[in-house]
């Protein structure tokens, strides 16, 4: 596989006098560089801006795992008269609808999409459908926060009281994202496997892996920033202002989202770059 781009790079794999030892060994390894090494690094480069869209991606999904809990220990949990749903298991709804969406996605909607425009979604499409759900989550996230301030100011509930509105109410955001994640993980990973050469294959699935790991660090810092700063997240939510975090979260979404389409309409999969440096070089 070569790249056309970054032309600049092959540099690093021209042998110069000094380079090598009598028996045709590499002098200095970090002064030299294999073919191979080069077109890894490329590679890297070129995907890099699409991959980099991934972490403001995954952090709000981050932030909102953690938040949900807290809305969910401040409103009403029970099933029937007598059970009461532990908080920490709201996102079992995001776990059943992506397990939900993902056979959807593979058995019907594909199939149907193919059948329809005779072409199959591009894996960056697929993306792109979870950036719009996630970020679609979001926003429903801060209605739906909206709605429970407002349920606790007309009863006069402050700290963390009980507000007197189901937690199913938090179902809806929590769904959405699951369908997001459906569409955007499998994604990922066949976006990095099918456009990583053979030599780092192996390290495709890492990619999301280490996006997931950056995110849930990022989602950290961003609510210790809000904490910081504002008074959206005091110790009792029934006083501050959750709704506008969530909003700051959907706007973010909504910037890196353009970010992605520039990173898609520039980039060019690898099978049609090289489908072009075939038709040039037979001319």
């Amino acid at each position: 596989m070569h790249i056309t781009h970054y032309v600049f790079l092959n540099h690093a794999a021209l042998v110069t006098q000094g380079d090598t030892n009598p028996d045709g060994s590499i002098k200095k390894p970090w002064n030299l560089c294999t073919l191979q090494q080069v077109e890894d690094l490329k590679t890297l480069i070129r995907i890099s801006p699409i991959w980099s869209t991934g972490i403001l991606l995954h952090t709000p999904i981050a932030t909102q795992m953690s938040l949900v809990v807290l809305q969910a220990l401040a409103m009403d949990r029970h099933l029937g008269p007598h059970y009461q749903i532990p908080a920490g298991t709201t996102m079992i709804f995001v776990t059943i609808s992506t397990c939900l969406s993902l056979a959807s996605i593979d058995r019907f909607l594909i199939p149907t999409f193919h059948k329809l425009t005779r072409t199959s979604p591009t894996l960056l499409r697929r993306i792109g459908i979870g950036h719009v759900l996630t970020i679609s989550s979001m926003a429903v996230s801060a209605l739906v926060e909206s709605k429970r301030l407002a349920a606790a100011r007309t009863h006069n509930l402050t700290g963390n009281s009980i507000v007197p509105m189901s937690v199913f109410w938090m179902v809806p955001q929590l769904l959405v994202v699951g369908v997001g994640e459906a569409f955007m993980f499998p994604g990922q990973v066949m976006f990095y496997y099918q456009e990583f050469p053979k030599s780092i294959k192996s390290t495709a699935a890492a990619m999301v892996a280490v996006i997931i790991g950056i995110a849930f660090y990022s989602g950290t810092a961003i609510v210790d920033l809000i904490r910081k700063t504002t008074g959206w997240l005091p110790d009792g939510i029934n006083d501050g202002r959750m709704d506008n975090v969530y909003w700051v979260l959907t706007i973010a979404g909504l910037v890196n989202f353009g970010y992605f389409l520039v990173c898609s309409w520039m980039y060019k999969y690898q099978h049609d770059e090289n489908k072009e440096l075939i038709s040039s070089n037979s001319f």
